[in-house]
């Protein structure tokens, strides 16, 4: 797994943006910028879409008034589905959606698992990168939400 310290891997995923999605490089969109991602297993499923995305849409701008220039959700969904879910939660223009459709940004930060029903996914947690770099990173243990809430989050800036 990425540790703190290590570089934001650098290749190609989806960004879903109001007009469908375009290609992008996290380590280039992260480059020069604070930034929170929070990953998660899957958009629509019951945890993600009650508590995770509401949460950082309801603290976006506490988080933006703590510095953070870009605050980004990672999911191993295609970018069709991202952005349903986005629209639905009327996310576009706050959030950063991430659609990670093969799992090979989850992969390359070693946050994946295998689900059952679902398939590879992103763990879900949620990290602070500086620059491009990792300054911190608290994955949550397997069917816990506890460390990676924008609650949590905003706390561990505070300090």
């Amino acid at each position: 797994m990425i540790r703190p310290g290590q570089s934001i891997p650098s290749l190609t995923i989806k960004q879903v943006t109001p007009e469908g999605a375009t290609d992008v490089d996290p380590a280039v969109l992260f480059a020069g910028k604070k930034v929170v991602m929070f990953s998660l297993p899957g958009a629509f499923t019951p945890t993600c879409t009650t508590k995770h995305l509401p949460g950082y849409l309801q603290n976006v701008s506490a988080l933006k008034a703590q510095g953070i220039d870009i605050v980004a959700c990672l999911s191993v969904n295609d970018h069709w589905v991202m952005k349903a879910w986005a629209d639905q939660h009327e996310a576009l223009g706050k959030i950063t959606m991430l659609a990670d459709g093969g799992a090979t940004f989850s992969k390359a930060l070693g946050i994946t698992y295998e689900s059952p029903a679902m398939g590879i996914r992103a763990r879900r947690g949620v990290m602070l990168i500086e620059g491009g770099i990792v300054t911190s990173i608290d994955m949550e243990q397997p069917g816990k939400f506890e460390v990676s809430s924008a609650e949590a989050c905003l706390l561990a800036l505070k300090k």
